[in-house]
């Protein structure tokens, strides 16, 4: 169960660099109008949380630790997030439709936001894989909520 999880998180990450690379043929797309973000908003709002959403059952499957299995969830809420910080940005346009520096402000937080989800995506793609391909961790790594014995910098193991 733990590699069929490593494979659903590897998903997970290649759905979030697609995104990226959909953000940019939308941004780029000419003449831009509202279908230019379609398949953006696609994998976005649907691929992205379904498949975060099935990995994280995955992940509670294969026992991994409950850190680890919250992270695996993170991208959910980080799409959420997403769509807010595009709401927010709308509310602050002017009556016209057009954006204003403090929506302009807000909307440049929907990048940084992404980028977030690809972070998580990435790191939760690396923990799947070392904790479906390397030794049973002890029960004390168990109850720390570590993968394989690892700690948050270089790794030290008592012998």
């Amino acid at each position: 169960m733990r590699k069929v999880y490593a494979v659903f998180a590897g998903l997970l990450l290649a759905a979030a660099i697609v995104q990226m690379y959909l953000a940019a043929v939308g941004a780029f797309d000419k003449p831009q109008d509202d279908s230019s973000f379609a398949a953006h908003s696609m994998n976005g709002m649907l691929v992205i949380p379904v498949l975060s959403l099935v990995a994280t059952a995955a992940a509670a499957a294969a026992r991994a630790p409950g850190r680890l299995i919250g992270l695996t969830a993170l991208p959910v809420g980080l799409v959420v997030v997403q769509s807010l910080i595009v709401a927010l940005g709308g509310v602050f346009e002017d009556a016209a439709g057009n954006t204003t520096p403090l929506s302009l402000a807000i909307l440049g937080l929907h990048a940084l936001n992404g980028m977030a989800v690809m972070g998580v995506c990435g790191t939760v793609f690396g923990r799947a894989r070392r904790l479906a391909w390397s030794a049973p961790a002890s029960a004390e790594d168990a109850v720390e909520g570590r993968v394989d014995g690892a700690v948050d910098g270089p790794a030290v193991r008592a012998s």
